[in-house]
């Protein structure tokens, strides 16, 4: 169901600022207008099939790998692509990551993204779901206070590497928008847009929503396209900006989640012959299919 919950009156003084500032005012595309301002916010992630090596404290994985974009993130790209193909508009993209993320913002430009914005500074990547989307909220308040309005705001469902699926709704949370995860396609109504949920067993659910809204997209909405050579040429005069740390520091705090260790599995192999007359033999046999392998 679409999330309506606003934050509290005591909540931090940039999520009510944000609030009134007008960023819960009527969409501009609701107002007569055609023309539609998405934001998609992306991560780069290592790449599926890169060898993985953990760092030496056992925490996470080494630097020294391939990077790519996040799938979902690449599917909420396509979309936002598609709807202002279909509407006109502006696509904006949003990262957080060291200056390597700059890739995924890059490749988002040439295949039509209009401008992006690069939170960097390696210590993102060591930020939790809650202060990331707290940290992504802070940019768009700079965007906002810049007179920027966003109609829609987009996210792929989860990230391949951590995989939370909480970026984004914690981001709907701290903006005090109205959110839906899981989005199998997109159509624009009176009053905002319609939304096709994909739930359990086969099984969707259709949503209306009011605009501004967060949504969380399904990989497989689309088709994705690939990045056209003139597109390539294009992205490189396209406007990114840079926000640093320092600039939305204030609106981070501990994290809530921490990966206290990761390991690799140890491989090993254990023969164990079961002995005596057939039928006792079968019954340890199934014993150990039961109780220890736990197949049967």
């Amino acid at each position: 169901m679409p999330h309506a919950n606003l934050p509290q009156a005591n909540a931090s003084g940039w999520i009510c600022s944000f609030i009134l500032m007008g960023f819960t005012s009527a969409s501009c595309w609701l107002q007569g207008s055609r023309f539609v301002k998405i934001l998609v916010c992306m991560k780069q992630v290592p790449q599926k099939d890169a060898p993985l090596k953990l760092n030496e404290a056992g925490t996470w994985i080494r630097e020294d790998v391939s990077y790519e974009v996040n799938e979902p993130d690449a599917f909420a790209l396509e979309e936002a692509l598609r709807q202002k193909e279909k509407h006109t508009g502006e696509v904006v993209v949003v990262t957080a990551g060291p200056a390597r993320a700059s890739q995924v913002l890059r490749e988002a430009l040439a295949k039509g993204a209009d401008r992006a914005i690069h939170l960097e500074d390696p210590a993102f990547v060591g930020l939790d779901a809650y202060n990331t989307a707290r940290a992504i909220a802070a940019a768009i308040i700079a965007e906002q206070n810049r007179g920027e309005k966003f109609d829609l705001i987009f996210t792929g469902l989860q990230s391949d590497d951590y995989g939370y699926a909480q970026t984004g709704v914690i981001l709907a949370q701290i903006l005090g928008l109205p959110h839906a995860t899981i989005i199998m396609q997109i159509e624009k109504t009176d009053s905002g847009i319609r939304v096709k949920r994909e739930l359990e067993a086969g099984f969707f659910q259709f949503v209306d929503l009011p605009l501004p809204a967060v949504l969380t997209i399904q990989s497989g909405i689309n088709k994705l396209r690939y990045a056209t050579l003139i597109g390539i040429k294009q992205a490189k005069t396209k406007p990114m900006r840079k926000v640093t740390l320092g600039e939305v520091q204030s609106a981070i705090g501990g994290n809530l989640q921490k990966i206290e260790k990761l390991y690799v599995p140890q491989k090993s192999k254990n023969t164990e012959f079961l002995e005596g007359p057939p039928a006792e033999v079968a019954k340890k046999l199934v014993e150990k299919l039961k109780n220890e392998l736990r197949v049967i």
